[in-house]
């Protein structure tokens, strides 16, 4: 079994996590949680395993910070 599958959508360079496809667009999810969105496949880029980890973790201060 593997874990999610991330990647970048070049159009404006956020990391989301694949929930599924759907007509033709790949679904992501943002790091944290949140509202998906559609992105063509021509669009997305792998994301290497560091930048994964570094988006997390600034995620992850920024609601530390806003509680």
């Amino acid at each position: 079994m593997s874990g999610p599958e991330y990647l970048i959508d070049g159009r404006d360079g956020r990391i989301g996590e694949v929930m599924g496809r759907e007509g033709g667009y790949v679904q992501l999810r943002p790091l944290g949680g949140g509202r998906e969105w559609d992105c063509p496949p021509e669009a997305l880029t792998p994301v290497p395993p560091g930048d994964v980890l570094r988006a997390r973790v600034r995620e992850l201060n920024q609601r530390w910070r806003l509680r």
